[in-house]
């Protein structure tokens, strides 16, 4: 099993709308990447750091797909729409990445 991590690292002055992302842009992302293979999608809105400080992270998006393969003909198919409405949410560029689950 493959899991594609999206993270929006805090930076200042940056904005991110949680509510959208969570609602919004979530629902969007079933929209594109379900009929292509998405299992499963788990979202993060992080409120500390290991030390109870502020995060270095906003938010994270953990998209779960069979194989890398799935993963890339997913967002060949619905990848242009989702980064299309990331300005509806974040001025933030995320860093993305691609993980083998192994346990």
């Amino acid at each position: 099993m493959i899991r594609v991590t999206v993270s929006y690292p805090a930076q200042a002055n940056a904005r991110f709308d949680h509510s959208y992302y969570q609602q919004q842009h979530a629902r969007l992302i079933h929209e594109q990447l379900d009929a292509h293979g998405l299992l499963k999608l788990e979202i993060d809105q992080c409120l500390a750091d290991g030390a109870g400080k502020a995060p270095q992270t906003l938010a994270a998006a953990h998209l779960f797909f069979a194989d890398l393969a799935q993963f890339q003909a997913a967002f060949a198919a619905g990848g242009k729409v989702l980064n299309e409405d990331m300005a509806n949410y974040s001025d933030i560029v995320p860093t993305v990445t691609i993980s083998q689950v192994i346990a």
